[in-house]
Protein backbone atom coordinates (compact mmCIF):
# COMPACT_ATOMS: atom_id res chain seq x y z
CA UNK A 1 0.00 0.00 0.00
CA UNK A 2 1.58 3.75 -0.63
CA UNK A 3 2.01 5.43 2.32
CA UNK A 4 1.00 9.34 1.68
CA UNK A 5 3.25 11.67 4.05
CA UNK A 6 2.48 15.65 4.76
CA UNK A 7 4.59 16.54 1.08
CA UNK A 8 2.05 13.84 -0.74
CA UNK A 9 -0.44 14.92 0.83
CA UNK A 10 0.17 18.91 -0.18
CA UNK A 11 0.63 18.20 -3.76
CA UNK A 12 -3.25 16.05 -3.89
CA UNK A 13 -4.75 18.95 -2.45
CA UNK A 14 -2.67 21.69 -4.60
CA UNK A 15 -3.81 19.78 -7.69
CA UNK A 16 -7.25 18.82 -6.67
CA UNK A 17 -7.48 22.76 -6.95
CA UNK A 18 -5.67 23.46 -9.61
CA UNK A 19 -4.02 20.43 -11.83
CA UNK A 20 -2.09 22.72 -14.21
CA UNK A 21 0.27 23.51 -11.46
CA UNK A 22 3.59 23.09 -13.00
CA UNK A 23 6.34 21.42 -11.02
CA UNK A 24 8.23 24.46 -10.57
CA UNK A 25 5.28 26.34 -9.45
CA UNK A 26 4.14 22.91 -6.79
CA UNK A 27 7.66 23.22 -5.47
CA UNK A 28 7.70 27.55 -4.58
CA UNK A 29 4.04 25.93 -2.95
CA UNK A 30 5.46 23.06 -1.23
CA UNK A 31 8.89 23.93 -0.11
CA UNK A 32 10.63 21.06 -2.18
CA UNK A 33 12.70 20.99 -5.36
CA UNK A 34 11.18 20.61 -8.80
CA UNK A 35 12.64 17.57 -9.60
CA UNK A 36 11.41 15.83 -5.93
CA UNK A 37 8.32 17.60 -6.85
CA UNK A 38 8.20 15.63 -10.15
CA UNK A 39 8.95 12.30 -8.59
CA UNK A 40 6.31 12.20 -6.11
CA UNK A 41 3.74 13.40 -8.62
CA UNK A 42 4.62 10.45 -10.86
CA UNK A 43 4.87 8.01 -7.56
CA UNK A 44 1.38 9.29 -6.94
CA UNK A 45 0.09 8.56 -10.46
CA UNK A 46 1.36 5.48 -10.44
CA UNK A 47 -0.03 4.43 -7.28
CA UNK A 48 -3.38 5.67 -8.75
CA UNK A 49 -3.81 8.72 -6.07
CA UNK A 50 -4.34 10.62 -8.89
CA UNK A 51 -6.59 9.41 -11.17
CA UNK A 52 -6.39 11.50 -14.47
CA UNK A 53 -6.15 15.81 -15.10
CA UNK A 54 -9.39 16.92 -16.80
CA UNK A 55 -11.17 20.37 -17.86
CA UNK A 56 -14.06 20.53 -15.54
CA UNK A 57 -17.07 21.84 -17.84
CA UNK A 58 -20.16 23.36 -16.64
CA UNK A 59 -22.96 21.25 -17.90
CA UNK A 60 -24.82 24.21 -19.41
CA UNK A 61 -21.55 24.73 -21.41
CA UNK A 62 -22.19 21.51 -23.26
CA UNK A 63 -25.99 21.80 -23.67
CA UNK A 64 -27.23 19.93 -20.76
CA UNK A 65 -28.86 22.68 -19.00
CA UNK A 66 -31.06 19.93 -16.35
CA UNK A 67 -29.36 18.00 -14.02
CA UNK A 68 -31.14 15.41 -11.95
CA UNK A 69 -30.51 13.05 -8.90
CA UNK A 70 -31.82 9.75 -9.01
CA UNK A 71 -32.67 7.50 -6.49
CA UNK A 72 -32.93 4.16 -8.05
CA UNK A 73 -34.09 0.77 -5.53
CA UNK A 74 -33.32 -2.78 -7.87
CA UNK A 75 -36.18 -5.61 -7.98
CA UNK A 76 -33.43 -7.85 -5.90
CA UNK A 77 -29.20 -8.23 -5.66
CA UNK A 78 -28.55 -10.90 -7.78
CA UNK A 79 -25.90 -11.01 -10.24
CA UNK A 80 -28.20 -10.76 -12.81
CA UNK A 81 -30.39 -8.02 -11.96
CA UNK A 82 -27.10 -6.15 -10.86
CA UNK A 83 -25.07 -6.77 -13.92
CA UNK A 84 -28.19 -5.45 -16.24
CA UNK A 85 -28.02 -2.16 -14.27
CA UNK A 86 -24.24 -1.80 -14.46
CA UNK A 87 -24.48 -2.56 -18.06
CA UNK A 88 -27.51 0.29 -18.29
CA UNK A 89 -24.93 2.70 -16.26
CA UNK A 90 -22.30 2.24 -18.63
CA UNK A 91 -23.61 2.42 -21.21
CA UNK A 92 -25.74 5.48 -20.88
CA UNK A 93 -24.09 8.82 -21.67
CA UNK A 94 -26.48 10.97 -19.90
CA UNK A 95 -25.90 9.16 -16.44
CA UNK A 96 -22.11 11.00 -14.92
CA UNK A 97 -21.93 10.05 -11.54
CA UNK A 98 -23.43 6.69 -9.92
CA UNK A 99 -23.13 5.77 -6.68
CA UNK A 100 -23.93 2.54 -4.46
CA UNK A 101 -25.84 3.48 -1.08
CA UNK A 102 -26.94 2.26 1.62
CA UNK A 103 -30.23 3.19 2.98
CA UNK A 104 -33.93 3.47 1.09
CA UNK A 105 -32.36 3.15 -2.32
CA UNK A 106 -29.75 0.96 -3.93
CA UNK A 107 -28.12 3.64 -5.80
CA UNK A 108 -27.90 7.03 -6.12
CA UNK A 109 -27.28 8.54 -9.88
CA UNK A 110 -26.57 12.26 -11.15
CA UNK A 111 -27.69 12.69 -14.87
CA UNK A 112 -27.09 15.58 -17.51
CA UNK A 113 -30.06 16.16 -20.11
CA UNK A 114 -30.39 19.03 -22.40
CA UNK A 115 -33.98 19.83 -20.86
CA UNK A 116 -36.76 18.48 -19.14
CA UNK A 117 -38.22 16.56 -22.19
CA UNK A 118 -34.69 15.17 -21.63
CA UNK A 119 -34.83 13.88 -18.20
CA UNK A 120 -38.56 12.35 -18.82
CA UNK A 121 -36.86 10.28 -21.80
CA UNK A 122 -34.42 8.88 -19.27
CA UNK A 123 -36.34 8.00 -16.83
CA UNK A 124 -39.20 6.72 -19.09
CA UNK A 125 -37.16 4.99 -21.82
CA UNK A 126 -34.13 3.59 -19.82
CA UNK A 127 -34.25 3.77 -16.66
CA UNK A 128 -38.23 2.27 -16.15
CA UNK A 129 -37.27 0.01 -19.15
CA UNK A 130 -34.45 -1.83 -17.71
CA UNK A 131 -35.41 -5.11 -15.93
CA UNK A 132 -33.24 -4.29 -12.70
CA UNK A 133 -35.27 -1.50 -11.92
CA UNK A 134 -38.14 -1.72 -9.27
CA UNK A 135 -38.12 2.25 -8.29
CA UNK A 136 -36.81 5.19 -9.01
CA UNK A 137 -37.46 9.07 -7.12
CA UNK A 138 -35.80 11.79 -9.40
CA UNK A 139 -34.92 15.32 -7.71
CA UNK A 140 -33.87 17.88 -10.14
CA UNK A 141 -31.03 20.57 -9.41
CA UNK A 142 -32.33 24.11 -8.86
CA UNK A 143 -28.61 25.22 -8.40
CA UNK A 144 -25.46 24.24 -8.12
CA UNK A 145 -23.54 25.66 -4.86
CA UNK A 146 -20.93 23.19 -4.45
CA UNK A 147 -18.75 20.40 -6.50
CA UNK A 148 -16.16 18.51 -6.35
CA UNK A 149 -14.96 20.57 -2.76
CA UNK A 150 -15.23 23.74 -5.18
CA UNK A 151 -17.99 26.57 -4.28
CA UNK A 152 -19.22 27.51 -7.41
CA UNK A 153 -19.39 31.58 -8.27
CA UNK A 154 -22.97 33.05 -8.22
CA UNK A 155 -22.33 33.49 -11.62
CA UNK A 156 -21.87 29.95 -12.96
CA UNK A 157 -24.57 28.54 -10.52
CA UNK A 158 -27.16 28.00 -13.22
CA UNK A 159 -27.86 23.87 -13.42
Amino acid sequence: MFQIDDYDLKILTLLQQNGRLTNAELSELTGLSSSQCSRRRIALEQAQMILGYHARLAPDAVGLDVIGLIEVKLLNHTVDCVDIFHKMLASENSIIDAYKTTGDSDYLIKVAVPDLRGLSDLISNTLSLSKSVAHLKTSVVLSRLKENGIIIPEQLQSC
